[in-house]
């Protein structure tokens, strides 16, 4: 991914008029935003990113195939990203794709850091930048997967959670991680509800698109608070084995009272999102 920055910064400079030392003359701070936005706005860098978007559907739609198996007592791998990434290698085109993968996830978080840079306010600069992260760490897991030498989410989880533990205030530290997802968790849920996610397409999607954008998020959203609950949990035993990510949060909610039926519901939002993210891939406002 860093080396896709400079090649849209230079492709940036040359639609703006740039020589080729990058100067039109005397370039101030709003000349550098608008050759930074111009990078995200670049074309190569529109179709990569919804290139990521579709892959990312796939991979939802692989989590929720996976959690319906685990539903019915039949599981195959994990109910997470990296057991979807690892039951795509083992298609018949599944270099291909884990390769799209790496790359759509790539331009994502190229356009996603010249979001960061480019946007006004705190807060969308914070979320553009915490996306950047989850796409790369995406787009180095499609790498991983295809080379043989990806690690489970769920070891990653707990590594990161032991690793934390260890520190000085690592208790309240991972607490704090786990009340930060369940606020993503409670977005996703808010986001879902008032539809807000249609702000991200360019125009309207369709219904089906429309209901499936809804219940994904929702359903998506209630996925990780518990995701969240389990990194509290962690931190209040000192256990990094109680924070088990994605996986374990579908483990959990089959342990409840009908807990069958929840994560088949479950399982079925992950695959609306999945629908909504084939949408997004064409809609989406780049």
């Amino acid at each position: 991914m860093p080396t896709l920055l400079p090649f849209a910064l230079v492709c940036a400079g040359k639609s703006a008029g740039l020589d080729r030392t990058g100067h039109t003359g005397v370039m101030d701070g709003s000349g550098v935003r608008d050759v930074i936005r111009g990078a995200g706005d670049h074309p190569v860098v529109v179709m990569g990113a919804r290139l990521g978007y579709a892959v990312n559907g796939l991979v939802h739609l692989l989590i929720a195939w996976i959690g319906i198996q685990l539903a019915m007592g039949t599981p195959t791998t994990t109910a997470d990203q990296s057991g979807a990434l690892q039951t795509l290698a083992g298609t018949a085109f599944g270099a291909i794709w884990l390769w799209a993968g790496a790359l759509g996830f790539a331009f994502l978080a190229l356009w996603q850091v010249t979001e960061a840079i480019v946007r006004r306010g705190t807060g969308e600069r914070l979320k553009a930048a915490g996306r950047t992260v989850v796409y790369v760490a995406l787009s180095l897991t499609c790498v991983g997967t295809v080379r043989g030498s990806g690690s489970q989410s769920t070891q990653q989880t707990q590594e990161a959670s032991s690793s934390l533990l260890n520190r000085p205030f690592g208790t309240p530290l991972v607490v704090l991680v786990g009340i930060a997802i369940i606020g993503v968790g409670g977005y996703h849920v808010h986001k879902g509800w008032v539809q807000r996610f249609l702000r991200d397409l360019t125009e309207q999607p369709g219904r089906w698109a429309v209901i499936a954008g809804r219940y994904g998020y929702i359903a998506k959203g209630v996925a990780l608070a518990i995701v969240g609950g389990l990194f509290i949990l962690a931190g209040v035993r000192q256990s990094a084995s109680e924070s088990t990510g994605l996986d374990g949060a579908m483990h959990k909610l089959l342990e409840l009272p009908g807990g069958r039926v929840s994560l088949i519901v479950i399982a079925v939002g992950f695959a609306a999102y999945a629908a909504y993210s084939f949408a997004r891939a064409k809609f989406a406002r780049i």
